[in-house]
């Protein structure tokens, strides 16, 4: 039997039972796959993030789904790093630290400040985002029991290094209203034009004051059915906003999760004109939950 340490991290939140849960295991390079994702089903999160050595970063992190790897992911970078500054890994005794972090998709450039109270907030910058597969509103809408009439502009895929198909809704009762048919979901992947992690929906304007967007992620099984709060896929939907022409300000807060009562909020910059967008930085707080020794 080995042991690891372990911190429960609650990313893009600055409370407990905030933001999006996440279990970093440090040391890890020697667990299993199969153990990995064996964990995520045991802790019922949507992910958990697993701290392993890298020679091409200062630190390397792989991120699990119940059933796979995903390669990039916002929330596990986000608890990865709170993580990592808790236990005395970074620097931060100055105020800030800027360091790198690999994971599945490559390496992330990461910033950490530190404020006089002891707030941490942490960014990364995502890579230039690439734009993939156009869908038919009507074919999105299906998935959710919507109308090609709920549905602003023409939904498609961005991947910063996780794939997501990005869908504009036209208010808040349309995002309500979504329900997944995860049926509707697989037929369409199998299709062949689902080349997307999931699609991902978003309404202009926060839940909050401070908000200016407000967004769901609805999950097929084994997953838990709703994500709180998708660091990758706000990098996406801030491309996608951007490079569309809408919003205005390249600088935003992006909010999800409060209808699941686990409010979670990022600071989004697009960088870059619109036709040229060369990276996205997104970025959050964290607060540990909970921090003890997982036994394999």
């Amino acid at each position: 039997m080995n042991t690891y340490d372990y911190d429960w991290v609650d990313a893009f939140a600055d409370r407990p039972f905030g933001g999006n849960g996440c279990v970093v295991v440090h040391s890890a390079g020697d667990i299993d796959t199969e153990t990995r994702m064996t964990l995520v089903r045991e802790t019922s999160l949507s992910e958990c993030a697993f701290i392993v050595p890298s020679e091409r970063a200062d630190f390397g992190a792989r991120y699990y789904l119940a059933a796979r790897e995903i390669l990039m992911a916002g929330h596990p970078t986000v608890a990865t790093v709170i993580s990592l500054v808790s236990r005395g890994l970074v620097d931060v005794s100055g105020g800030r630290a800027e360091f790198s972090l690999e994971v599945g998709a490559g390496v992330l450039p990461i910033e950490v400040e530190c404020s006089a109270n002891g707030q941490v907030q942490v960014t990364m910058t995502q890579q230039a985002p690439t734009f993939h597969h156009i869908h038919q509103p009507k074919d999105i809408a299906t998935i959710y029991g919507l109308s090609s009439d709920d549905i602003v502009g023409i939904p498609e895929t961005v991947s910063t290094g996780s794939y997501f198909g990005i869908t504009v809704l036209k208010d808040k009762d349309a995002l309500h209203r979504a329900q997944l048919d995860v049926g509707a979901l697989q037929a369409y992947v199998d299709s062949g034009k689902g080349d997307f992690t999931e699609p991902f929906l978003v309404t202009l304007g926060g839940e909050t004051e401070n908000g200016d967007t407000f967004s769901r992620l609805l999950l097929p099984p084994p997953m838990p059915p709703e994500d709180p709060f998708t660091g990758s896929a706000t990098g996406c939907m801030a491309a996608y906003l951007w490079r569309h022409g809408l919003v205005e300000n390249p600088d935003f807060i992006a909010e999800q999760g409060h209808w699941m009562h686990r409010p979670g909020q990022a600071k989004v910059q697009v960088l870059g004109p619109r036709e040229n967008i060369s990276g996205i930085r997104v970025g959050g707080r964290g607060y540990i939950l909970m921090s003890g020794k997982l036994h394999l």
